[in-house]
């Protein structure tokens, strides 16, 4: 059974609500990412003077922050994907791809957010106390899953506006 799209559901300005969705999943976790890594970069260059030997450990922040670019990246391609000027883009699909992206971008912002405080102070205090080493590393796991959870919200999302 074909489902024939009237040109009321897919207006000319439909696309650019999906190619708004690929911006937003793109520039909003590379900003997250770079704010993380930044704010770390901070608390890793504060002890490697004071104690080279722990700059290694210290880079966990940094590697988590770099994953966070790559859930916005394969959610824009997602939406790119879906991008087809031969076929009728609808209002629908371009909502939903736009959520899709806001979903995944602004998830990641706001855990790139959280890695960069935990990752900078947590690093100058493993610095003083060793043992907080674990602890550090299970909070910086929690503040990732924020981004990990927007982007299974924009695949959900991505899937839904495609059928």
């Amino acid at each position: 059974m074909s489902v024939i799209i009237d040109d009321e559901y897919a207006p000319a300005f439909a696309p650019f609500l999906g190619f708004a969705g690929c911006f937003a999943a793109m520039s909003f976790s590379c900003l997250g990412s770079a704010i993380g890594t930044a704010k770390s970069g901070i608390g890793i260059s504060g002890i490697g003077t004071f104690k080279p030997e722990l700059i290694m450990r210290s880079l966990i922040p940094v590697i988590m922050s770099g994953i966070l670019a790559v859930y916005g990246l394969v959610v824009a391609v997602l939406i790119a994907g879906n991008l087809n000027p031969d076929n009728k883009y609808t209002l629908f699909a371009g909502c939903m791809h736009l959520g899709c992206g806001l979903s995944v971008g602004l998830a990641c912002l706001a855990s790139g957010y959280a890695i960069g405080v935990v990752g900078d102070e947590g690093i100058r205090q493993f610095m003083h106390q060793p043992r907080l080493f674990v602890g550090i590393v299970l909070i910086l796991i929690f503040a990732e899953v924020l981004g990990l959870y927007g982007m299974i919200v924009g695949l959900i999302m991505n899937t839904k506006g495609n059928s």
